[in-house]
């Protein structure tokens, strides 16, 4: 049961988040390959809410169970510099997000090579679905604590440190299950985490109406019945308690009643007479009633430690795929739940066996996936087909919605915004196209400039035996619209690029080294 005031408030926020851009894409569409490929081409601020498990680091591979709907399906969960890690990335996140790699580069140095190409893997893929997210969207990104704590800080880096909102953790199984996952030898693995970013402040979020009351709860919450057979309960009482102390302010006589105790009521006179006007201040004989009726009820949040059994998912589920790190809809319906509305985008770029899609599907939102696996489509049909979404055929003709077909592409969709690149808050002041031709590598212009100038620093002019003593940084700042191109590229030694930062231009860093006793034979 969701109420009418729940209902109202919804309805007014669908109303003013209709900021952002058309989505470039239909409804429930399943685009197969490479997801940075899909959401490189999908418009700016066109999705309300990601929700999405993607790979962990565990350094093993996963398959499905044989016989099982995600026959066939699995995905490598190992990480190599190597061979996962693509030049321009790093090249990309360095030159513009330099923050974000200082987060790759650490996890590097803390925990190996591993972790830091699995971190610029997802580094590339989330600066894009920030971009993609709406002002008011919010991102869940599943993980475990083999990586959690760096991705905490990579989205910090990404999103901001104050757009982080909470970490929930989610019991998998039962503490007392066997297997690997609850050796003699180490306390029992069953927990799962999932970091909740928003895009802004003003993001969508009600954790409070995620479940709909039965009437078991109704009976059980809203004990009392008044004389029209409404329910409620007497939990607030209409004054406050002795030990919240004396306020003589609200100490006053209301329809022939005087508080109990000097600490007074709980609302001024103009709140209780509106209360006293919709019937939830009581005036009896001797005394006031402070009623809570279940018409008003919104609901308690279930806090950031989800236990609840009917969030696991069972060994005999009948929900089950098979596929190896499926999720159970109920986790992900009360995502959806609390962090969109009705007729909301909701993406999932590791879509796996479908379970965002599909719950997103059943709460009557709008979604859109991302599989590189082939038999994706149709594993999304068996599931829809198996909730009773859709027919035997795809098409969408089941009882959540009359029309229409699932969209299967394997090409990316064309851009209908301005095209935008970068993260808003990261991008560069000034947008300059650079200078047609082929592009170089951050290693050839490390090589041209050191055939132009020798192991020399150019912001002091100091000369080095060794050339790993010089970095590659720009003229111009990227924060004041300097290129990447080799035009605006110097090779500065680590004390200069740090005074230099993304304040300076190389003139600027050259005024204030000399000023400061640094350039050489000053």
């Amino acid at each position: 049961m969701t109420s009418r005031r729940a209902t109202s408030r919804r309805a007014d926020e669908q109303t003013s988040a209709s900021q952002g851009t058309r989505p470039n894409w239909e409804n429930r569409t399943l685009f197969h390959g490479d997801n940075l490929l899909f959401l490189r081409a999908m418009n700016s601020e066109s999705v309300d809410l990601i929700a999405t498990d993607p790979p962990f680091n565990k350094g093993r591979d996963f398959h499905a169970t044989p016989d099982s709907l995600a026959d066939g399906a699995s995905f490598q969960d190992r990480w190599s510099w190597d061979k996962d890690v693509h030049q321009d990335w790093v090249d990309k996140i360095t030159d513009d997000f330099p923050k974000v790699m200082n987060v790759i580069q650490g996890s590097r140095n803390s925990y190996g090579d591993d972790m830091g190409a699995f971190l610029c893997f997802m580094a590339v893929r989330l600066l894009e679905m920030r971009r993609v997210l709406k002002p008011t969207g919010s991102l869940y990104l599943h993980c475990d604590p083999t990586a959690s704590h760096y991705l905490k800080e990579l989205l910090d880096a990404i999103f901001g440190r104050k757009q982080f909102k909470d970490e929930i953790v989610w019991r998998r199984n039962e503490s007392g299950a066997k297997g690997s996952q609850h050796s003699a030898k180490r306390w029992g693995n069953n927990v799962d985490h999932l970091l909740f970013y928003v895009k802004e402040q003003h993001a969508k979020f009600e954790p409070r109406i995620i479940r709909d009351l039965t009437q078991s709860d109704i009976v059980r919450m809203f004990p009392k019945v008044d004389k029209d057979g409404r329910r409620y309960n007497l939990k607030m009482t209409a004054w406050r308690s002795p030990s919240m102390g004396a306020r003589p302010n609200l100490c006053y006589e209301f329809h022939g009643c005087y508080p109990p105790y000097p600490s007074g009521w709980r609302l001024g006179k103009k709140r209780m007479e509106e209360e006293y006007q919709k019937g939830n201040i009581v005036v009896l004989e001797d005394k006031l009633e402070r009623r809570s009726y279940v018409k008003d009820y919104l609901g308690v949040s279930p806090g950031n430690l989800w236990s609840d059994t009917f969030l696991l998912l069972g060994a005999q589920s009948k929900e089950r795929t098979g596929y190896p790190t499926q999720k159970p809809l109920a986790l992900y319906e009360r995502i959806i739940k609390a962090s969109s509305n009705e007729g909301d985008v909701v993406l999932d770029p590791f879509a796996g066996c479908a379970t965002t899609c599909v719950a997103a599907e059943r709460l009557n939102r709008q979604w859109v996936g991302i599989d590189i696996w082939a038999k994706a489509r149709t594993l999304v049909v068996e599931r829809l087909q198996q909730e009773g979404l859709a027919d035997s055929s795809g098409d969408t003709r089941g009882k959540l919605f009359t029309s229409g077909q699932i969209t299967y592409a394997t090409t990316s969709p064309v851009r209908t915004d301005d095209g935008q690149e970068a993260v808003p808050f990261l991008k560069t002041k000034l947008k300059v196209d650079e200078p047609k031709g082929p592009k170089m590598s951050r290693a050839d212009m490390v090589t041209y400039l050191l055939d132009q100038h020798g192991n020399q620093c150019q912001g002091c002019y100091r000369v080095f035996d060794d050339a790993r003593y010089l970095e590659l940084d720009h003229n111009t700042p990227r924060s004041d619209g300097g290129l990447n191109h080799i035009s605006n590229r110097v090779l500065l030694c680590g004390p200069c690029n740090k005074l230099k930062r993304n304040l300076l231009t190389l003139s600027g860093l050259r005024r204030e080294n000399k000023k400061l006793g640094y350039m050489k034979g000053s």
